[in-house]
């Protein structure tokens, strides 16, 4: 990672420097949230956010982009097949802009994420949502419905709470800032 904010071990940045490691699962298990975090990739890196650790807002380098699509930084990422090879089956969510910025920036993340609803027996009721999503402080999804998980997620059991995954196995990352809080109910 290349910047004058370079992160160092013991900073306060959660630092991937070989993208090649386990991903960073919460222990506690989270429903209605709000998340707000920075984070900082190099040149043709790859992550993500998985609220639930399934539903992926794609952190990936694509500053340069003219047209903004669910594969680029801010993207909700596609549902996917992992077998017989990993191809995706649908196109995901573009963000409403390209918001990112250079690799070897620091960037920020705001999410409102609104997990699914279930009723007395078990049964969905309604899908997860994201009532919003900043990056960098530009708005890139306002109220989107989510009727599957994302990625090769999408045929797991979804449920009222789950953990926060930061992805740290597709590329190199860093990650400073992360504050997460559960949002009270929306009263449905």
């Amino acid at each position: 990672m290349h910047s004058s904010e370079q992160p160092e071990p013991g900073q306060g940045a959660l630092v991937n420097g070989q993208g090649k490691t386990n991903d960073l699962v919460s222990r506690e298990e989270w429903g209605d949230v709000e998340l707000e975090l920075d984070f900082m990739i190099p040149t043709r890196s790859n992550s993500g956010v998985k609220l639930q650790g399934l539903y992926e807002i794609q952190i990936v380098d694509s500053w340069k982009e003219e047209k903004a699509t669910a594969h680029h930084c801010g993207g909700i990422y596609p549902r996917a097949e992992l077998k017989p090879r990993y191809h995706h089956i649908d196109d995901g969510i573009a963000p409403k802009s390209n918001a990112a910025k250079p690799p070897g920036q620091w960037q920020s993340l705001r999410i409102v994420f609104r997990a699914p609803r279930f009723d007395d027996q078990g049964e969905k009721v309604a899908n997860a949502r994201f009532d919003k999503v900043l990056l960098n402080g530009t708005m890139i999804h306002e109220d989107v419905e989510l009727l599957y998980p994302t990625g090769h997620a999408w045929k797991r059991q979804e449920k009222p709470v789950g953990s926060l995954l930061l992805q740290a196995d597709h590329g190199p990352v860093a990650f400073r800032n992360v504050r997460i809080r559960p949002l009270p109910d929306r009263g449905d």
